[in-house]
């Protein structure tokens, strides 16, 4: 069985879904054939040197306790996951497109996890920014990509018509919020799900394909 996981870098529930599914795995060994990561931007217009993280939430959720709720109920969440989230030092949202071109091209090698969980893991826990083409670059490398190749393909505009293109078929089939798991290419399930219902569905598409 396959599955499609559509993200976004930038957004911290899908770096507690890629985990949730992580554990999903673990539990149901081989019980997927593959697992794509696809593209979405939540904030597609995103200036390229990025945005200052505070004031971006400051004016998306205003000063009122809606934020801190969210992110303590993310810091629970995550807790068991192994991902320390840093939702106070100084931070600049990056544009995700590259983050997300780099993603595209871990697929042919087989690192599309690897290089996710590298991307998240430095904007979430490190508050690095991940519109750096130099930190792409070493984060492929940690996954075993070629490096050179990687850094060529960021300096060019390789694949960033084909991203925005999924991102946009991806509005186009209703996908509004991200994680979005894509079980056999019919089955989608919406939100951070624990492992546990991850594994129910695993379990059921499987049954299903096999009856």
């Amino acid at each position: 069985m396959e599955l499609d996981l559509v993200i976004d870098v930038v957004c911290p529930w899908c770096y507690v879904g890629k985990r949730q599914l992580d554990k999903a795995l673990e539990m149901r060994p081989g019980s997927l054939s593959v697992v794509r990561y696809r593209p979405y931007q939540l904030a597609p217009d995103t200036p390229i040197e990025g945005v200052d993280r505070k004031s971006y939430y400051r004016k998306k959720f205003g000063d009122g306790p809606q934020l801190e709720a969210m992110r303590e109920h993310l810091k629970v969440q995550a807790a068991g996951l192994g991902i320390a989230f840093d939702f106070d030092s100084d931070c600049t949202i990056a544009n995700s497109l590259d983050a997300h071109r780099l993603i595209r091209w871990a697929m042919t090698p087989g690192k599309q996890a690897e290089v996710a969980d590298g991307i998240m893991k430095a904007y979430f826990e490190d508050c690095a920014f991940i519109g750096d083409h130099a930190l792409l670059t070493e984060i492929a490398g940690q996954a075993g990509m070629d490096t050179t190749l990687v850094a060529e393909l960021l300096a060019s505009n390789q694949d960033t018509d084909l991203i925005r293109t999924e991102v946009q078929h991806a509005q186009e089939a209703g996908i509004r919020g991200v994680p979005m798991y894509i079980f056999g290419g019919k089955y989608a399930v919406s939100g951070a799900q624990g492992p546990e219902a991850l594994v129910q569905v695993i379990d059921k598409v499987t049954a299903e394909a096999t009856a």
